[in-house]
């Protein structure tokens, strides 16, 4: 992703968290109360200005009380399909994993489909409070291996595993290979709960 891209795309994230946020009549106060986020952080978040990374939007997803996919949908391209193309896409600043959210906007569907390329030893750990909903997910891994954590149980899978999940917690994801890995997610509950 090219530096103009990435900043587009750091634009359009802030003006959708903020639309959200409106619309849930939160003040930055409130906000930076419910999700851990320092009020000053979700103001440059807001304003374009920060990268943020899926850590940091995982808190101030649940603060929000919605999670990562929602903010990521593109309504401009809704409907029953969506090209490759226009799928839209987000580079983790942190540890380099790209997620490419799949599912066409705007259908209805309960169902969504998230693909995330995680490069070798890249770890990412996303432990936002997950109360107020429940999200049912389940991860497909096709190339390489990857290592969930959930609680105090790990999960270590190679290509073809899939495993089934109640996303109530703490979660983290480590590629311990030397190779990319490559997963799909597929959540429940696209009524603006769904979405890692």
């Amino acid at each position: 992703m090219e530096l103009a891209d990435s900043l587009e795309l750091d634009q359009r994230l802030g003006t959708r968290i903020k639309t959200l946020r409106q619309s849930r009549n939160l003040t930055l106060d409130m906000l930076a109360e419910r999700s851990g986020v320092s009020r000053a952080m979700i103001s440059r978040v807001e304003r374009g200005e920060s990268s943020p990374t899926a850590a940091l939007l995982d808190r101030i997803c649940a603060g929000l009380g919605i999670v990562l996919s929602v903010l990521f949908r593109d309504e401009d391209h809704a409907g029953p399909l969506v090209r490759r193309a226009d799928q839209p896409v987000w580079i983790d600043p942190a540890s380099g994993y790209v997620r490419r959210n799949v599912s066409p906007a705007g259908t209805g569907s309960g169902i969504e489909i998230v693909e995330v390329d995680m490069p070798a030893g890249a770890r990412v750990l996303l432990d936002a409070p997950r109360s107020g909903f429940r999200l049912d997910q389940q991860i497909w891994l096709l190339e390489g291996e990857i290592v969930i954590g959930l609680g105090e149980s790990e999960h270590r899978l190679a290509a073809g595993d899939c495993l089934a999940m109640l996303l109530d917690g703490p979660i983290s994801f480590h590629n311990p290979g030397e190779s990319p890995a490559r997963y799909a997610v597929v959540l429940t509950g696209a009524d603006g709960r769904s979405g890692r």
